[in-house]
């Protein structure tokens, strides 16, 4: 039997190599000299305080924050 062709289309497919940063296995890591760095410029964009010493996960969230509230990172 034939598999049933899927019509949704990609953009809107789920996307399942995005993880919860909450359920990565390095998440606990000290955030990494790239996350460091883009937070940083993004801090200043937003006029925020850039925050030290944050996890992989931790920052990846802040991140994600942060580019909600500067407009940066959108596809749209």
């Amino acid at each position: 039997m034939a598999k049933p062709k899927d019509d949704t289309p990609a953009d809107t497919a789920p996307n399942n190599t995005v993880k919860d940063p909450d359920n990565w296995t390095t998440g606990e890591e000290t955030m990494t000299g790239a996350q460091a760095s883009y937070l940083r410029t993004l801090s200043e964009e937003a006029g925020e305080p850039f925050e030290e010493g944050l996890t992989k996960a931790e920052a990846s969230k802040r991140i994600d924050a942060l580019q909600a509230r500067t407009g940066r990172g959108r596809d749209h």
